[in-house]
């Protein structure tokens, strides 16, 4: 356990990484979808994309998810501790299936950019926030 509160610092860091990603990737895709025509600036948002998904995102992700489980194997304790635990997982897991839906919708914005309208991609993008929400409550809060 001496190193447990250096894992969850490393943990906290990660999903913050990793959040910034979430909120604002699908931003890039409203300004994607929203400029479709304007070949010159669509261009640069589809490298802001790939870079942001696949050198920030997804690395931060996986931080996320094994130092997460690195804790629990550490504190299994945690899994015992109430019904809190679960539902954050459970959160948990909808964060990682978002995640890899925005690579889903990357790809299909390249291949066409009038995919989706922007005011979809708008929407969207609250999903990240409500999840976060819901994963600080559980965690903070511990409401089971």
């Amino acid at each position: 356990m001496t190193y447990y509160y250096w894992i969850l610092a490393f943990h906290v860091m990660s999903f913050v990484s990793w959040m910034a990603m979430l909120f604002y990737q699908p931003r890039l895709y409203v300004y994607h979808s929203e400029n479709a025509d304007n070949k010159g600036f669509v261009e640069v948002v589809e490298i802001q994309e790939r870079k942001l998904i696949k050198f920030i995102g997804t690395p931060a992700m996986w931080a996320t998810i094994l130092s997460g489980a690195l804790m629990l194997y550490l504190n299994f304790g945690l899994l015992q501790s109430g019904g809190w635990m679960h539902a954050k997982l459970f959160l948990a897991g909808l964060l990682i299936a978002y995640h890899f839906s925005l690579e889903y919708h990357r790809k299909k914005l390249l291949e066409n950019p009038h995919y989706r309208p922007g005011r979809f991609y708008r929407f969207y993008n609250e999903v990240p926030t409500l999840l976060m929400i819901g994963i600080v409550i559980f965690v903070v809060v511990k409401p089971f």
